[in-house]
């Protein structure tokens, strides 16, 4: 499946040890830049709303598939995801292109990616915009084990690290199916049902709620997981606690200009401490599920850009 024209050409760019698959728009507003980072199991093609207008605005817009996802690198160890990994290659893309920093927005793990940069790399993140997570507080216990201890053991985090192989190898099996039944809105609300999420999902024979996207559209993911697999990206999961033990020492606090957007109708719930581990943060909620910038494209990016524009004037 080739990406439409409406998505530029990528370019596979060489980072250390990795090759990123690169899409750009805006290359004529060099010196401006904005990096949008994807969530799971999604692709840079995620943010295909957002890409032109961020251009139209003035943003040299560089949107990476990250390790592990599209046509970029998989290294073979579950270490190589860790957050160290993630952000290093985030500040060696700024370092390709001759950037001292930019703004970051994610989605997603795109978000916890963005956050942690603001951590690791402090200097190198001038703004943040994040959608769906919010800045996770990090645990008295490593996060599986707390995840475990509150969810219990068919949560998805807590399944994939202590059942490694098993929800890989049936959402292999299942790539378009699990794909197509995950990424729904208006889902009706109905108590959980017994067994792995992402599993039910991948072996549910018929969808709940409304696509997000066109048939068009989900094909970009599917061909995209059809030959690489999940592993990959799921080992991102597997290295929840080793980030946990990472980010002991870190300062804790994220002292950049933020805003998040939360969807209303999400899963995940807002922070109540945001704002005090993000001093500097603005919080909007937009009347949608998990999917936020796909679900309501128009109105997320005229948040961005409406945000942005008040911060760049600053």
């Amino acid at each position: 499946m080739t990406i439409n024209a409406h998505f530029a050409s990528p370019t596979l760019i060489t980072l250390g040890d990795v090759d990123l698959e690169v899409f750009e728009a805006g290359r004529e507003n060099r010196g401006n830049p904005i990096v949008l980072c994807h969530g799971w199991p999604e692709h840079a093609w995620s943010w295909r709303h957002q890409m032109p207008a961020l251009a139209a605005a003035g943003y040299h817009v560089i949107v990476p598939n990250q390790r592990g996802y599209g046509n970029s690198s998989r290294p073979p160890a579950v270490e190589d995801y860790d957050i160290v990994h993630l952000t290093h290659d985030l500040a060696a893309l700024l370092d390709h292109f001759g950037y001292d920093a930019a703004t970051f927005a994610g989605h997603d793990w795109g978000a916890n990616v963005v956050w942690s940069m603001a951590l690791l790399h402090p200097g190198r993140v001038r703004r943040i915009i994040n959608l769906a997570l919010p800045y996770q507080l990090r645990t008295p216990v490593p996060w599986i084990e707390f995840m475990e201890s509150v969810f219990g053991p068919d949560n998805y985090f807590v399944h994939f690290n202590r059942q490694p192989g098993v929800a890989d190898a049936i959402l292999d099996a299942n790539t378009s199916r699990f794909l197509s039944n995950l990424f729904r809105k208006n889902v009706p609300a109905v108590p959980p049902e017994p067994g792995m999420m992402m599993i039910n999902l991948a072996t549910a024979s018929a969808p709940s709620g409304d696509p997000v996207m066109s048939e068009e559209d989900l094909a970009v993911f599917i061909s995209s997981f059809e030959p690489s697999g999940f592993t990959a990206s799921i080992n991102w999961y597997r290295n929840m606690d080793r980030n946990w033990r990472i980010l002991a020492d870190v300062d804790p606090i994220v002292r950049q200009p933020a805003l998040m957007i939360y969807g209303t109708r999400d899963m995940i719930p807002p922070s109540e401490t945001l704002a005090e581990f993000v001093p500097n943060v603005e919080v909007l909620s937009l009347d949608c599920g998990h999917w936020i910038q796909q679900e309501m494209p128009i109105e997320t990016t005229r948040a961005m850009l409406d945000w942005l524009a008040v911060r760049q004037a600053a």
